[in-house]
């Protein structure tokens, strides 16, 4: 029988439905770690950001802000999460913590760490009540 594969004619693809982003836009560069509840969290932050104006960028370097979405339960998910909050320090210098990890002794265990992180939260899309209501977040900006 013929391999009729190459006569199939893929289904056009969606138009693109990205917004518009202005100059003044604040733009977050966003980290997910950790298990499937992580990322749930991370899709729900990730929501609200968009609700809330802000736009997500693809790069370290073109975000105004970078938050990490940390997992903490295992012991490669934690150099995991310390080595991706590390990077995004190095090549933005501005970082919010959040997840399981951010939990972990009260965010000491975090600071510790990388002392110069703006914020330091745990789970359950709490980042994006900090981007809203910490000074300290709205002066990286």
């Amino acid at each position: 029988m013929p391999d009729r594969s190459s006569d199939r004619t893929p289904a056009p693809a969606a138009p693109a439905q990205r917004r518009s982003h202005e100059a003044n836009e604040p733009r977050v560069g966003f980290v997910s770690l950790g298990c499937p509840k992580a990322l749930v969290d991370s899709e729900q932050i990730v929501t609200q950001l968009r609700a809330e104006g802000y736009a997500i960028s693809p790069s370290y370097a073109g975000a105004d802000l970078v938050v990490v979405n940390t997992c903490g339960f295992i012991d490669a998910a934690v150099e995991e999460s310390l080595d991706a909050i590390g990077e995004a320090l190095a090549e933005n210098g501005k970082v919010i913590v959040t997840g399981c990890l951010g939990a972990k002794d009260g965010g000491a265990f975090i600071r510790d760490a990388h002392p110069n992180v703006l914020a330091v939260t745990g789970p359950h899309a709490a980042a994006v009540d900090v981007l809203m209501r910490s000074p300290t977040a709205r002066v990286a900006w």
